[in-house]
């Protein structure tokens, strides 16, 4: 489902920051390469990315789901000098791929990948992030979160991807589509939250921003 005619997406990636040579080269690559390249976070959010991790500074960023690292980079972009980015990936045979590029950039020293399963890995860090991105399997996204804001220093922000599910989540879900009804409590659960306050930005397939009060 699109939310916007092909011209006016083209319009507006066309009028924001240009796209790194890198991870142009990340993209084409993950398209030759690896199933389900749409994964990928693109041009336009990559953008939306970098600047709120510029915007808000961060000394600590936590990324569940680093596919081919492309988001990883992009949130680097934002981090504070002394800082440091933590990449968790379920998959490890996109080691390899995020590896030479991390290794590309001027964030290699600082993106520091885990290969496992986050939900077991979180509660393990000692940690304190300023800055979250989830974009995992959707029917844990409410465990992340659940992980996730233990770790997540008041004024913190957690990001949450795919959150309109190709329009999906406005519509009843058959009982067999675990993704969509798990995205529909999910989204239900954030704006009642008293521990975050939240806003839908409706970026690529929608994009939550919440702050932890």
């Amino acid at each position: 489902m699109h939310f916007l005619s092909d011209a006016l997406q083209n319009y507006i990636a066309d009028h924001s920051e240009t796209e790194p040579e890198l991870l142009r080269a990340l993209t084409r690559e993950t398209h030759l390469k690896v199933i389900q390249p749409r994964m990928i976070t693109g041009h336009y959010q990559g953008r939306v990315l970098s600047m709120l991790s510029k915007l808000i500074r961060p000394k600590h960023i936590l990324e569940i789901g680093t596919y081919t690292g492309y988001s990883a980079l992009c949130l680097a972009e934002g981090l504070h000098p002394e800082g440091q980015l933590h990449t968790i990936e379920i998959n490890e045979e996109l080691e390899d791929i995020q590896r030479r590029y991390f290794d590309q950039s001027p964030y290699g020293g600082k993106i520091i990948p885990h290969i496992g399963n986050a939900l077991e890995l979180v509660p393990k860090m000692d940690l304190k992030f300023d800055l979250v991105f989830i974009d995992a399997g959707k029917t844990d996204y409410d465990a992340h979160f659940e992980n996730a804001i233990k770790k997540v220093r008041s004024g913190g922000i957690i990001l949450s991807d795919n959150v309109l599910w190709s329009g999906k989540v406005v519509d009843k879900a058959p009982a067999s589509d675990k993704a969509t009804i798990a995205l529909q409590a999910y989204n239900q659960k954030l704006v009642r939250d008293p521990r975050v306050e939240t806003v839908i930005l409706p970026v690529r397939d929608g994009l939550t921003l919440s702050r932890v009060r």
